[in-house]
């Protein structure tokens, strides 16, 4: 290995050590991407506390998988952070977004012989969460 590509190589790991976001995705969840953006708006920015309330008490069927998702994010961000104590109250989502997945055709039956086409939509989910910065 070269000297610069071990140098560029050791400053990629230093700057991971130092971020300290983390992340949680679901992918190929069987919801249409524009029905999951809809909950997804509502915990965007917000502490985990106040969003794992929200998505409690929301009638959405997508609440389920994005609550599921964010106890994920939390779980890897103690995980990450084991060597120090980590208060969850100072936790919020910083990034959360939807992006499309796979699209199942299928086909409907349709009168005189014709066929429509289903289509049936999936996502991916990325919910990134990480610790509020106490300015001193």
């Amino acid at each position: 290995m070269s000297v610069r590509k071990r140098e560029a190589a050791t400053a990629r790991k230093e700057k991971r050590a130092k971020d300290t976001k983390v992340q949680a995705v679901q992918r190929n969840t069987p919801t249409s991407p524009r029905k999951m953006r809809l909950v997804v708006d509502l915990v965007r920015g917000k502490n985990v506390g106040e969003a794992q309330a929200i998505l409690q008490n929301s009638t959405k069927h997508a609440a389920r998988t994005v609550l599921r998702t964010l106890k994920s994010a939390v779980s890897n961000y103690m995980q990450k952070h084991s060597d120090r104590q980590v208060n969850e109250e100072r936790l919020f989502v910083t990034e959360a977004f939807v992006d499309g997945g796979v699209t199942l055709k299928r086909m409907l039956p349709a009168p005189m012989g014709r066929a429509y086409r289903m289509r049936k939509r999936s996502n991916h989910l990325t919910i990134v969460v990480d610790e509020k910065r106490i300015k001193s």
